[in-house]
């Protein structure tokens, strides 16, 4: 499997985008999305030897994220790689998934969706800080039960700036 990375400019600073190059049915490559970090970010990804530099091959993903962050589109929408994290990181980053647009929750809802109440809240918030696609699988939108930003793992100044353009809390 070929590991291919652009950078993309954002309000958050350049992306780095990393994917792997994966052949459909057809036997046609196309670029599954594996991590998206931005600078300084906690347990980003960093350009490994033998990584091929593809600003082509993340167009789509690039031109999303331009409408995203113009306020002209309200999801990031492409194929992601499959097998990162665990099951239990796994069924955490589904539920992200699944908070609307300009909406925020707490940890605690998402223990209870996950099945991990009570001291699952903080196996969840370590799944969270776990994730690789930070804007594309919406972590920014999880919030303190008392409403404050709590943790992102590119800065609470970027979680801010990112519920500010959904129009939500921050």
């Amino acid at each position: 499997m070929t590991t291919v990375y652009a950078w993309v400019e954002s309000p958050l600073g350049e992306l780095l985008l990393v994917g792997e190059v994966v052949a459909d049915a057809a036997g046609v490559a196309g670029v599954r999305l594996r991590s998206l970090s931005m600078p300084g970010q906690k347990g980003g990804a960093v350009v490994q030897d033998g990584w091929r530099h593809a600003p082509e091959a993340f167009a789509e993903v690039a031109r999303q994220l331009e409408a995203y962050f113009a306020g002209r589109s309200t999801r990031i929408d492409v194929p992601l790689a499959e097998g990162a994290g665990t099951e239990f990181q796994r069924r955490v980053w589904e539920a992200l998934e699944s908070i609307p647009y300009g909406s925020t929750v707490s940890y605690g809802e998402i223990a209870a969706r996950v099945g991990a109440s009570g001291a699952g809240v903080r196996a969840v918030g370590t799944a969270i800080g776990r994730n690789p696609l930070l804007v594309v699988r919406p972590c920014h939108r999880v919030i303190g039960a008392d409403g404050a930003l709590r943790g992102y793992a590119g800065g609470l100044e970027r979680k801010k700036l990112l519920l500010g353009i959904e129009g939500g809390e921050g």
